[in-house]
């Protein structure tokens, strides 16, 4: 912890470079990814602060909209798109992602209820080949493209998509070589970006 804390005194020693901030948000681009720690969207994307909108969940899940019980990523999906006006969003799962790696697995969770239950209600289980593979990369592929479909269902998305105003894109993300690859609709594979 201690190492966090030095810099976190050091870190406001910059006034200069984060007054900008207090005149707002404008981001372009809601990035959904998982809460692993290995997965860090600015270090990814080079981003700045105030250029990625972010929702980091177990697994990267987007659980399915509803009316009757919001739930705080839904209104964090919502915010973004009607509030920001982000022009994009990235579901970006990650290699040995423990969460899609139980699913597939079928791994005994009632150690920890609250995250078997997250994953029993907002993830279906995605197609594996190989559940014994610690990459679980198909799976994970799988998993953030099912994301990307369920985000369709969202009423706000459904209607910036008709007006052509915002994309939809599927990233993986190699924690083992820092590679990032995307899905390409024309060839149904996830491709080097």
């Amino acid at each position: 912890m201690q190492p966090l804390i030095d810099n976190a005194r050091t870190f406001g020693q910059r006034p200069e470079e984060f007054a900008h901030l207090a005149e707002g948000q404008s981001p372009d681009v809601l990035f959904i990814t998982c809460s692993d720690s290995r997965v860090v969207p600015a270090l990814i994307t080079g981003a700045r602060p105030g250029e990625l909108f972010e929702l980091r969940t177990a697994g990267n899940v987007v659980p399915p909209h509803s009316f009757e019980h919001p739930t705080s990523e839904a209104a964090t999906i919502e915010y973004a798109v009607e509030v920001l006006g982000v022009k994009e969003i990235v579901v970006c799962g990650h290699s040995h992602c423990g969460a899609v790696g139980a699913v597939v697995r079928g791994d005994d969770l009632a150690a920890v209820p609250a995250v078997r239950d997250w994953l029993a209600r907002a993830a279906d289980e995605p197609d594996c080949s190989d559940p014994a593979d610690p990459t679980v990369a198909e799976a994970v592929q799988n998993h953030a493209l099912a994301q990307v479909l369920r985000l369709r269902s969202y009423p706000c998305i459904e209607r910036r998509l008709a007006e052509g105003r915002l994309g939809l894109h599927a990233w993986f993300y190699e924690v083992h070589t820092g590679i990032v690859r995307e899905h390409r609709g024309d060839t149904d594979s996830f491709e080097k970006l």
